[in-house]
């Protein structure tokens, strides 16, 4: 399974921007309390000039739609206050505790591959950072939560669907093992939102490693000012890549763990047929972790060229592009540290551009080992069977329109002995036949195989059969939805719905990111 070359060009380009004042409103004072709730400002103190101090709009009704109790736990927080009036209004940041300081953070990014010199939070906002009980730092952050000086026009609200989407995506992700921002809860917020149409309003709380970006770096790079770009290197480094703080050249350092960080994830994506919809630089994080679900969804019929985003009409973001686009995306992180990496901006880029070489290499090491635990393929396997084997597998799969989830776990069945299921799910009997053949003889191991390919994922039609329930009040499919995908290699007998392809009458899906 090799993913497709991408560019990786370092031109540097410089797009002077001045850091002038973002504006700001003060905070007001909490009424009610936050007991034993101490969030941290260490982004805002650390560099302010890429933090403007705001504070969420006031809800009119707020009313808890779910609540992750499991995540709450793990952040020390109590869920019996956070279903409480204080503890939702917490969560929607009309209760700030004493010392906190809500932020919306500066960044730019290329969107669809345009530039674009000041984004940020448009409608989102850092309520601060918890440490967790290992001494880690969660940023506690908030979408939905009403304009802020970001912007650009746009109401800064959200609506009930797409964050109950992004909490149902990112927990099941979660379940999966793939690194990601998770969803600590939704909050309706009795506001309406007009889109098309008008849709009940919601706040999602969510928690992240870090809400860095390749968007932040760009923003600061285009400045010029290379003393504020060292100290949000020194950031990143310190809160998530320590050790290259002793390395010879620690900026060079900082580039290699985020890029075997992204290999890393993007493998992990492909290998579940995961699409991401709007890989742009702003949303690709410096600490390896899946954040922005907007237009996602998984791929039913595997197709290298699915995509689901309305307005990704060019395939730009398609699921066989994502290792390219990563890959581009590195590339324009590399363009911002090269001051960092080298006074000598010759040697700067010959450094940069031979680690982005060895990305593509990464992400094809960790795809190909993926791809042979999914087939339950020993180790030992040579690569010159085990790499033919897969690829051909992929194109009989494309070949005839196979279900890319469902047909895995058919597949450990037939390595127990049971090959009717995954025989019924194609055409070209014949081929698949011979392919069985080659892959039976190399003693495929079964529970390897149930142990990486899941049984439940959010499949898009229940994704918006819940969503539409639930915008009209009814969140009973939610938890039937959330219940299949948070233990999603563990068959369970009544669920066997959600282990089902979509009906034909689903037609082609469409995802909008809910802006």
């Amino acid at each position: 399974m090799t993913p497709h070359g991408f560019a990786g060009s370092l031109t540097l380009q410089t797009r002077p921007v001045s850091f002038r004042s973002l504006g700001a409103v003060s905070v007001a004072p909490a009424t009610g309390s936050a007991p034993g709730i101490a969030l941290d400002d260490r982004f805002a103190r650390e560099l302010p000039e890429l933090a403007v101090r705001w504070q969420a709009e006031p809800a009119p009704q707020p009313r808890l739609l779910v609540l992750n109790e499991a995540l709450a736990a793990e952040l020390d927080l109590e869920p019996e206050w956070l279903r409480g009036p204080d503890g939702v209004r917490f969560l929607i940041g009309n209760l700030v505790p004493p010392g906190a300081l809500p932020v919306a953070q500066a960044y730019s990014g290329h969107q669809f591959g345009g530039y674009v010199p000041r984004l940020g939070d448009g409608r989102a906002l850092l309520l601060g950072e918890l440490t967790t009980a290992d001494g880690g730092l969660r940023d506690l952050h908030l979408k939905g939560s009403g304009a802020t000086p970001f912007a650009r026009g746009g109401d800064g609200l959200a609506a009930v669907g797409p964050m109950l989407r992004e909490y149902i995506v990112s927990e099941a992700m979660h379940a999966l093992g793939i690194p990601t921002t998770r969803s600590l809860a939704v909050v309706a917020t009795g506001r309406s939102v007009q889109r098309e149409t008008p849709l009940p309003g919601a706040v999602l709380a969510r928690v992240a490693r870090s809400h860095l970006r390749v968007g932040s770096f760009q923003y600061v790079a285009a400045g010029g000012d290379v003393d504020l770009l060292r100290r949000l290197a020194d950031h990143a480094i310190a809160r998530h890549y320590p050790e290259a703080a002793d390395a010879d050249n620690p900026y060079l350092a900082l580039f290699d763990a985020v890029g075997s960080a992204q290999a890393a994830l993007i493998a992990q994506w492909m290998l579940v047929g995961f699409v991401h919809g709007v890989m742009n630089t702003d949303n690709m994080t410096i600490s390896g972790e899946t954040i922005d679900y907007g237009p996602c969804a998984f791929m039913d019929a595997y197709d290298p060229e699915t995509v689901f985003s309305s307005i990704d009409s060019w395939g730009r973001y398609a699921y066989g592009n994502q290792p390219s686009i990563a890959g581009w995306n590195l590339a324009r992180f590399a363009e911002t540290l090269l001051p960092l990496i080298d006074a000598d901006q010759d040697r700067a880029v010959e450094l940069a551009q031979q680690r982005l070489t060895g990305f593509g290499g990464q992400l094809s090491t960790a795809l190909a080992a993926g791809m042979r635990a999914k087939l339950g393929v020993a180790d030992d396997v040579p690569d010159d069977v085990a790499t033919p084997l897969m690829n051909d597998g992929l194109s009989l799969l494309a070949a005839n329109h196979v279900d890319f989830t469902s047909f895995f776990r058919h597949l450990g069945r037939a390595a127990r002995g049971d090959a009717e299921p995954v025989r019924g799910m194609f055409v070209d009997l014949a081929g698949f036949d011979a392919w069985l053949d080659r892959w039976r003889a190399l003693n495929p191991d079964p529970s390897k195989m149930d142990a990486v390919n899941p049984v439940y994922i959010p499949r898009n039609h229940l994704v918006e059969e819940a969503l539409e329930a639930a915008t009209g009040g009814d969140l009973g499919p939610l938890n039937g939805l959330l219940e299949a995908v948070g233990s999603p290699f563990d068959e369970r007998p009544g669920l066997e719905r959600y282990a089902e392809p979509a009906p034909e009458e689903f037609g082609n899906y469409r995802t909008f990111c809910g802006t």
